[in-house]
C-alpha cells in the first residue's frame, strides 16, 4: 500500500514539473465598431523535457484590421521548484472589420507529439453612436475608409469620405468640409467632386464626397482626427470617424546616402550653356527629380563641391499634381556654377537612392555628372569665322551706340493742270471689256447648273424607303467605337473611356429615334424581348460603379470592356 501512495506521489510530482499552459483572453468581450480589441496569448512551457514542435498557431485574423501586434518572451529557473520555464507572450491589436458577434478562434502548439489548443469564444462588437443615431435629427453621418491601413513611412494611403443618410435631399446640406491636420502625416486633397449617390445597406444610400492622401512621416501607430463638415449652417457640425494607420519601419539595410526619398523616382543633372561655356562666365546646371513620391518633404541631392568651379544656393522649381497613386511630377534645383578653369570641366552631384514600396527594396540611382568644355573669351572670338564676328560687332555698336535722329521732309504731289484724253479712254475701253466678260461668264455657268439639274433628278421613292435610307445613315459605326474603346482602356485615360461610351449609348439610340435610356428600355423590351431590355439595365448600372469608383480595378474593367461588346453588338445590328 504504501509503495502504490509513493508511485501516485512521483506521478502528480512529475506532473506538476512538467506541463504546458496556453491562453488567449481579452480584456472584456463587449466592444463598440471603433474599439481596438487587446487580444493576449501566452504559451508557458515547464521542463527541460518538453520540446515545441511548431510554431504557434494563429486564430483567424481575417475579420479584423491588425493594428500593431508584438511578442516577448522570458525563459528562467524557478528558484523554489527549480524547473526550467519558456514562457512566451504575444498580444496584438486588432480592429473589427464590420459589427456584430465575433468568434475567437483557438491558438494551438504541437509539445512532445501533443496538440494543445485554447477554446474559442465569441466577442460582441456593436455599431459606433454616430451609426445609430440620427446625428441631431439630420439622419447624416460621415464616414472614412482606408485603401490601405498598413505603409510604409512616406508612403500614401487613399482615404475616401463617404456621407450616409436615408435622406437624400440631406446630401445637399453637406458643406464646408475640413481635412483633418497632423504633426506627423501631410494631408493632401485629391478631389472634392462629388459623386453619384448609391444605394447602400438598412435603405441608405451614399456619396464620396472627397478623396486624400496620406502621407506618414514617422514609423509607429498613427490616429488621425476626424474629418468635420457643417450641415446647412456653421452651427450644426458632424464628424467623421477616427482612423488608425500602421506605419512599418523601412528595412535596415537602406544606403548610406538614402534621406527620405520613398517611391519611383529618376535623377537627371544636366546645363542650359548657350554655345561655348565661358571662363569665369556664369551657367545654369539643374539637377531633376521626376517620378511619384514624397516630393512634398524630398531632399535633392547638392552638387559636389570642387575648387575647378563655384556655385550659389539653388532656386527650386516644382511641378506636381496630386491623385490617387500619389505626388507625380517633378522638382529642379537649378544652380549658378562659375568655371575657374579651362579644358574639360566634370560637374557632379551627390548620390541619390529611394526606397520602392512596390518591390520593398532600396534603389540606388547613383551620382549624376555633366561635362562642359570651357574656353577664354579670346579662344572663343578666334574660333569664330568673319560673319560672326561683323554680325556681334554690329549688334554691340546697335545696342551700345545712340542712333541719331533722322530729319525728314514732306512731300506733296504736284498737281497737274492738264488732262490726259488719251489715258481716260484707254481705262474707260478696259473697264466696258471686263463688264461684257462677266456678263458672258454668268450666262454660261447658269445654262450649265440648269442642264445639270435636268439631268440628275433624283428618283422618286416611297415614304418607308426614304425612312430606311435615314435610318441607315444614322446607324452608328459600333466596330469603331469598340476600336477606339480597347485604345482607351490600354491608357487607362477612364475619363475619356466613360465618355466615350455615353457617346457611343447616344449614337445607338439616336439609331433607333430613342432620346432617353428609359424610352430605349422600353423599345428594347418591346422590339427585342424582356432579356436584353435587362441585360441593357444591369450594364447601365455597372457602367455607373465603375465611373465613380475611387480606384479602378483592372479585373472590373476588362469585364466591363467585355459586357459593352457583347451586349452593344447584340442592340446595334
Amino acid at each position: 500500500m504504501k509503495k502504490f501512495f509513493y508511485i501516485l506521489f512521483l506521478i502528480f510530482f512529475a506532473a506538476g514539473q512538467a506541463q504546458v499552459m496556453l491562453e488567449v483572453k481579452t480584456a472584456k468581450k463587449d466592444y463598440t465598431e471603433n474599439d481596438d480589441i487587446t487580444v493576449t496569448i501566452s504559451l508557458e512551457i515547464s521542463g527541460r523535457d518538453l520540446v515545441q514542435e511548431t510554431s504557434l498557431k494563429m486564430f483567424d485574423l481575417s475579420k479584423f484590421d491588425v493594428i500593431t501586434n508584438g511578442s516577448n518572451r522570458n525563459t528562467f529557473i524557478d528558484q523554489k521548484t527549480g524547473v526550467f520555464i519558456d514562457h512566451k507572450f504575444y498580444q496584438f491589436v486588432l480592429r473589427p472589420k464590420k459589427p456584430g458577434r465575433i468568434k475567437i478562434g483557438s491558438a494551438s502548439v504541437v509539445v512532445n507529439d501533443k496538440l494543445y489548443y485554447t477554446e474559442p469564444f465569441d466577442i460582441f462588437v456593436a455599431p459606433s453612436e454616430k451609426k445609430m443615431a440620427d446625428n441631431d435629427a439630420n439622419d447624416v453621418f460621415l464616414n472614412v475608409e482606408l485603401q490601405k491601413t498598413e505603409v510604409y513611412e512616406n508612403q500614401p494611403t487613399v482615404a475616401v469620405l463617404k456621407a450616409f443618410t436615408r435622406n437624400i435631399h440631406n446630401f445637399r446640406k453637406v458643406r464646408n468640409i475640413r481635412l483633418p491636420q497632423h504633426d506627423n502625416a501631410n494631408i493632401l486633397p485629391v478631389s472634392f467632386a462629388k459623386s453619384d449617390i448609391e444605394p447602400s445597406l438598412d435603405h441608405a444610400a451614399s456619396q464620396v464626397l472627397a478623396i486624400y492622401l496620406i502621407y506618414p512621416k514617422e514609423s509607429g501607430r498613427l490616429e488621425l482626427s476626424p474629418v468635420s463638415a457643417h450641415i446647412s449652417s456653421k452651427k450644426n457640425t458632424i464628424v467623421s470617424n477616427k482612423v488608425n494607420l500602421r506605419v512599418k519601419e523601412l528595412p535596415d539595410d537602406a544606403p548610406d546616402h538614402f534621406k527620405n526619398a520613398v517611391g519611383k523616382f529618376k535623377v537627371q543633372l544636366s546645363h542650359r550653356a548657350e554655345g561655348k561655356a565661358e571662363l569665369q562666365k556664369p551657367i545654369l546646371i539643374d539637377v531633376k527629380i521626376s517620378g511619384v513620391g514624397n516630393f512634398e518633404n524630398l531632399e535633392i541631392p547638392e552638387i559636389s563641391k570642387s575648387a575647378d568651379y563655384t556655385f550659389f544656393p539653388p532656386k527650386i522649381t516644382k511641378n506636381t499634381t496630386v491623385n490617387e497613386t500619389g505626388i507625380k511630377g517633378e522638382i529642379i534645383a537649378s544652380y549658378v556654377v562659375i568655371p575657374k578653369k579651362t579644358g574639360k570641366l566634370d560637374i557632379h552631384a551627390g548620390p541619390f537612392s529611394y526606397f520602392d514600396p512596390a518591390k520593398h527594396e532600396y534603389v540606388d540611382a547613383g551620382k549624376q555628372t555633366v561635362s562642359l568644355e570651357v574656353f577664354t573669351h579670346s579662344e572663343i572670338l578666334s574660333s569664330r569665322t568673319p560673319l560672326e564676328r561683323v554680325n556681334e560687332y554690329s549688334n554691340t555698336v546697335l545696342e551700345t551706340v545712340a542712333s541719331p535722329v533722322v530729319n525728314t521732309e514732306v512731300l506733296k504731289v504736284k498737281e497737274h493742270n492738264s488732262i490726259k484724253w488719251s489715258t481716260v479712254l484707254l481705262n474707260t475701253l478696259i473697264f466696258l471689256t471686263v463688264i461684257v466678260l462677266f456678263f458672258l461668264f454668268r450666262y454660261f455657268q447658269k445654262t450649265n447648273k440648269k442642264n445639270e439639274n435636268i439631268s440628275t433628278l433624283p428618283p422618286v421613292t416611297t415614304v418607308q424607303e426614304k425612312e430606311q435610307e435615314i435610318k441607315s445613315n444614322l446607324k452608328a459605326d459600333i466596330n469603331d467605337y469598340f476600336y477606339y474603346l480597347k485604345k482607351i482602356h490600354q491608357k487607362k485615360d477612364y475619363d475619356l473611356f466613360f465618355q466615350t461610351v455615353e457617346e457611343m449609348d447616344q449614337e445607338v439610340r439616336n439609331q433607333y429615334f430613342q432620346n432617353s435610356e428609359q424610352d430605349f428600355k422600353v423599345f428594347l423590351e418591346k422590339h427585342q424581348g424582356q432579356q436584353t431590355a435587362d441585360e441593357y439595365r444591369k450594364l447601365k448600372q455597372q457602367i455607373q460603379i465603375e465611373k465613380f469608383a475611387p480606384l479602378h480595378d483592372e479585373e472590373g474593367m476588362d469585364a466591363l470592356m467585355e459586357a459593352l461588346i457583347k451586349l452593344y453588338s447584340k442592340i446595334s445590328k
